[in-house]
């Protein structure tokens, strides 16, 4: 069964490789505003018979979140087979819990708006803490795709002798991950965030790492603020200029620039959201993993995904 992969707005690129990579083929649709603000989306390719893909990466998902619905309920309409998501860096995950009084847990509602109209889900990475798996917000199938092992191979390749840094205790997980791709020490440092620009880091002992390049890592980059006190305290210790790594290129305006000033050896990122510090190639990993949710014999194994035949 063909599959037909529809990018929403700046994800064109990405569609076309995904396509190319997952043996589908690229779809025509269009969105616009209407100029009152409202969403126009027509589609221009039938999908009707075929399994449909959106992409769109979420970094500014208030912006997508309704031409997505909207594109998502009218491929249903027109009769695919099932509408699927990939969202390689997939927003509203960091409120998993009520920290103050009052507080809505969106990482909830954002789940079960999504699983309301499409059928599966294929993301990196997300942004996990407080749920064990995407399957405790999530009722639809979802695939995740881990960066690790592309980050250990780029580190392979333009580290020498690296020691993998977690910046906080958050970052364990990924830290640890990356280390074992990269055949590398780890060790996680322990933060205190004193406000959203302001945050104290405790550096471990360095003599064991003294003749090797630290290397940060974490999932999301958006301040920088973790990562510039990181830096700040290894300089402060005597340890070489660090080289900053994360999975999703966040960054809040002005902050890739501020972290620059901080001297690190290299600021690198994958290329789930677009950014110029993109330096490792993640489409090959999501190509794979949305060809194994569209094989018809992987899903009749799993049993998972929704409105099969």
């Amino acid at each position: 069964m063909t599959a037909i992969f529809y990018a929403l707005p700046a994800n064109d690129v990405l569609a076309e490789r995904l396509a190319i990579g997952a043996d589908g083929e690229a779809g025509s649709l269009c969105v616009r505003n209407f100029p009152d603000g409202e969403s126009f989306v027509r589609v221009d390719t039938d999908p009707s018979g075929a399994d449909a893909v959106i992409v769109a990466t979420l970094r500014h998902p208030n912006e997508l979140l309704a031409p997505l619905l909207f594109l998502a309920d009218g491929l249903h309409d027109l009769g695919a087979h099932r509408v699927g998501l990939v969202a390689p860096y997939l927003a509203y995950l960091r409120q998993d819990a009520r920290f103050n009084s009052g507080e809505a847990i969106t990482s909830r509602t954002f789940a079960q708006l999504l699983s309301t109209h499409v059928d599966w889900l294929v993301t990196v990475d997300p942004h996990l803490h407080r749920y064990a798996s995407l399957d405790a917000i999530y009722p639809i199938p979802t695939s995740v795709v881990h960066a690790a092992p592309s980050i250990g191979a780029w580190i392979g390749q333009h580290v020498a002798n690296p020691w993998i840094l977690g910046p906080d205790a958050e970052s364990r997980q990924w830290a640890e991950q990356v280390a074992a791709a990269a055949g590398a020490p780890v060790s996680i440092l322990s933060k205190t965030r004193r406000g959203d620009d302001d945050v104290l880091e405790t550096i471990p002992a360095l003599e064991a790492h003294r003749d090797r390049t630290p290397v940060l890592v974490d999932d999301i980059v958006s301040t920088g603020q973790t990562m510039i006190a990181a830096i700040r305290h290894l300089r402060e210790g005597g340890a070489p200029s660090a080289v900053c790594l994360a999975v999703h290129a966040v960054f809040a305006p002005g902050a890739h620039d501020v972290l620059a000033a901080a001297g690190p050896a290299r600021i690198v990122t994958t290329n789930t959201i677009p950014h110029a510090s993109n330096a490792i190639d993640i489409v090959p990993a999501l190509a794979d993993a949305i060809r194994a949710v569209l094989t018809p014999a992987t899903v009749e194994a799993r049993g998972q995904l929704l409105h099969a035949g």
